[in-house]
């Protein structure tokens, strides 16, 4: 199993740019591109992986657990006397749907080989601590069944 510490994911909206192209002699069209800010990411992520001795992605069927902790703001414990114990519904985040596309994609071919292979993926969003913004990831690869033909005989 690998287990990263990465930090907080860039939003989704920030990942992908869209510009129009116009070739000549064709319609105009949309293309859609990685911005620079999301470069900087996968390279910051990469730099993590290449420090945990991560050389090479994992290649086949994996599973993925995405722990996501958002910055503790300064006035954390007043929120905290207000709303009690759902104080933390108070601080900002990325959306946990946000942040799993954006860290799959850094991580693709890096720690494994392609986001098709996610065959589980569970995400929470943590309550904010005092070791500040970031998300934990585990990634396990996943045992492939093997079917044994002479049992599915035995069986018709």
């Amino acid at each position: 199993m690998i287990v990263l510490t990465l930090p907080p994911p860039i939003s989704a909206n920030a990942y992908w740019g869209t510009r129009i192209v116009k070739p000549r002699g064709k319609p105009a069209m949309a293309m859609v591109y990685v911005t620079h800010e999301a470069r900087g990411y996968k390279a910051e992520v990469a730099k993590i992986c290449a420090a945990h001795g991560i050389v090479k992605p994992l290649v086949g069927r994996i599973a993925m657990a995405i722990r996501l902790f958002p910055h503790r703001p300064l006035d954390w414990q007043k929120r905290q006397r207000v709303h009690g114990a759902a104080w933390d519904d108070t601080v900002r985040a990325v959306d946990l749907d946000n942040a799993n596309k954006v860290l799959l994609d850094a991580l693709k071919d890096i720690a494994f080989e392609d986001d098709k292979w996610v065959r589980r993926l569970t995400s929470e969003r943590m309550e904010p601590d005092e070791h500040g913004a970031r998300v934990i990831v585990a990634i396990s690869q996943l045992a492939v069944p093997v079917v044994q033909p002479s049992l599915i005989a035995e069986a018709a």
